[in-house]
Parts: structure tokens; sequence; C-alpha cells
């Protein structure tokens, strides 16, 4: 009888553990998915606002108004989701010729920002910023064609910029390209590499970090020539085999590179993100990949769509398998959601954001719901 009561209690304790696991995940699955909106403040906006998805239904709602800033239009978490990071697009405020990289704890409780530090970008009109797991952070200066490196402290305070590479150069579009324009800035996943690309010279400069000097040295093989007049924007690196995927804004196009193991580049192809015949004007924005490596996506300006590519395994390379419309003008940045069974579009111009349900086996996109926003640029999820 004894050993009856030693066996049935801990199985009765292993259930009862097991199902409170199914019942909390079950719960988490039903929690809102909050998310932070950069935007530009020119319309109406205040700065950056709070979001949510519904992960059962797609819908979406707004919870105001996050933190004041001024054109923050691209954001950064860090891997602890402790801190935020923004741009002030901007190439001046209180007299100065720069932007502004900003700094802000998230407050869990009722989604909100609270700034913590605010340092100049290095150059006029930064665009992007990111932070890797050691708190560095690299600010991309759209107008000031620059790439600058910070560093964030253990309170979420910026340092001033440690180090700042200007580019030079110029490319064959003469309305676009008259000079650099550094739209990215890139860490790579599980090196000290990073990838810059610069819509102004058709290159994706390689630097990696110097710790011991908070530099940004030229990496052994320093830069990827793109087409020319295809204008880099962003870019996506493969989860699991080394390649990288490049946006091309000017041209609306994908550059599928392969990082060779000496350190090169080696370009395997440039698809088109446009459906067959299509000839209207049209630019590429943002680019993303799943986590399971199997499927590409890019926004389109002017088409007004998301370019669907399916991945091969091996190669990295893709086809193009279907466009999505957004729904709106303008798509700029777009993101999966943390489950990735929804994507997520910031339509600009026509102000709304769009979700849709991601068919994780065909890649495919079915509209969800939308809602209004301020000039919506950037979408990040909390952590």
């Amino acid at each position: 009888m004894i050993m009856k009561v030693k066996t049935i209690v801990p199985l009765l304790f292993s259930m009862f553990l097991i199902n409170n696991c199914l019942i909390a995940g079950d719960v988490d699955k039903k929690m809102p998915q909050y998310f932070f909106v950069g935007t530009y403040t020119d319309s109406g906006s205040e700065g950056i606002y709070s979001f949510s998805l519904n992960p059962l239904t797609g819908k979406l709602t707004d919870h105001g108004l996050a933190a004041k800033s001024n054109n923050p239009s691209f954001l950064a978490l860090t891997s602890d989701g402790k801190f935020l990071l923004a741009v002030h697009e901007t190439k001046g405020e209180n007299g100065s010729s720069m932007g502004y990289i900003e700094s802000f704890s998230v407050i869990n409780d009722n989604n909100r920002l609270i700034s913590l530090s605010k340092v100049s970008s290095g150059g006029a009109h930064p665009c992007y910023v990111s932070v890797n797991h050691e708190g560095y952070v690299l600010s991309a200066n759209y107008t000031g064609g620059s790439v600058a490196l910070f560093r964030l402290d253990n309170l979420g305070k910026l340092t001033q910029a440690l180090d700042l590479q200007q580019h030079y150069g110029s490319g064959p579009n003469k309305s676009r390209q008259a000079e650099p324009h550094v739209h990215s800035a890139f860490f790579e996943p599980g090196s000290d590499r990073i990838f810059v690309p610069d819509l102004g010279i058709d290159k994706v400069a390689v630097y990696h970090i110097d710790k011991v000097g908070s530099k940004l040295p030229k990496a052994a093989v320093p830069e990827i020539i793109m087409p020319a007049g295809s204008g880099p924007r962003h870019l996506a690196f493969h989860p699991t085999i080394r390649v990288v995927y490049v946006a091309n804004e000017l041209t609306s196009s994908v550059s599928v590179i392969s990082l060779n193991k000496d350190g090169s580049f080696t370009t395997v192809e440039t698809v088109s993100a446009l459906p067959g015949g299509y000839n209207k004007s049209n630019t590429c924005a943002d680019i993303h990949i799943s986590k399971d490596g199997r499927f590409l996506y890019a926004s389109n300006r002017g088409l007004n769509s998301i370019a669907i590519f399916s991945v091969d395994p091996k190669s990295g390379r893709i086809v193009q398998i279907g466009q999505e419309s957004t729904k709106g003008e303008m798509p700029r940045n777009f993101t999966l959601s943390p489950g990735e069974d929804f994507l997520l579009v910031a339509n600009q111009n026509s102000q709304n954001i769009v979700s849709f349900r991601r068919n994780v086996k065909t890649g495919k996109l079915l509209y969800s719901d939308q809602i209004k926003a301020f000039k919506p640029v950037c979408l990040l999820f909390r952590k």
C-alpha cells in the first residue's frame, strides 16, 4: 500500500505540472502581443506609440502614446528587452546640424517609455539604429552618409559616438545617388562584422568592431559591390546557411550574396521583387526572412505589396511565389510576429498598420485587420 502511494503521488504531481504548463501556455497564446511604432512627427504624431496584436485573431489595438520624440522613425530593443533605442531622423535640433539617438527604459506595466539619454548621431537624418547583445549601438546617418558606433551602459545610457566612418562616392542615378546615403547597419550573427548598405554608392560596406579601441576598422574584405544603380537599402541574414539577402531600393530587386569562409563575398543572383510585366514607379524598402529560412519577404512602395519568395534550403536561391497587397500606401518597415504566424505592415502615406495571418507551410499571407496610425514607419515587438 505504501509503495502504491509513493508511486501515485509523484504521478499526480507530474500530471498537475503538465496540465498547469499547458494551461499557462494556452493563456500566453491569448495574451496581447505588444509592439512599439516609430513615426514621422509631421502629421499629428507626437512620437512613439504602443499597439498590440491579438495572436489568435490578428486584431490590432491602439494603446496610445508611449513617449514623445522627434521623428523617431526607426527603433531597436536590447536583447533583454529593458531598453529601447530610437533615432531622431532630423538634420538639426537646437541649432545642431546632426540627428540624434535616444535611449528609453521600457516600463512593462503600462507599455510606456522613459527617456534616459540623447546623443548626436554623428550625421544628419539618422534612419536606422541597431544594438547587439554586448550593448554596442550603430547609427546609419542617411544624409550624413556615415555610420557611427556607440555603447549602451547597464543603466541604459548612451555614450557619445566612439567612432564614425564617413562614406564617399556616388552612383549613376543622378537624382538619388549624388552622394553617399547610408541606409542601415547590421551586426552579423555570430561574428564581429558589421554590414552597412549605402544606397548612394551601390555598396555594402563591411567593418568589424575593435572592442579594445572601440573603433570600426574595415573588415579584411571591406565591401560588397552591388549592381550599378541598385541602391542597396536593407538586408537579412539566412538563419542557417551563410547567405545574406540585400533589398535594392532603386531597382526593386533582391540580391542573394554568399558569405564565403575566407571572408569574401559572391553574388549568387539578383531577383526582381516585382511581378512580371509591372512597369510603373516602385521602390523596395524592407526585407525579412522567416526563422526556419524557408520564406523571404520584401516590401514594395508604388505597387504597395509584400513580395513573397521561397528559399532553397541548400543554396539560398529564391523564387518569387506571390504578391500580397498591403492595403495601404507606401509600405515601409514590416515585421513578423513573435510566433511568425502574423506579418504586420506599416503603411506610411495611408497612415495605417495592417496585419496578415501567415501560412507557415506555404509562406502566403491572408488579410486579418488594420488600424489607423500616425505616419507609421517602424514596427517593433516587445521581448
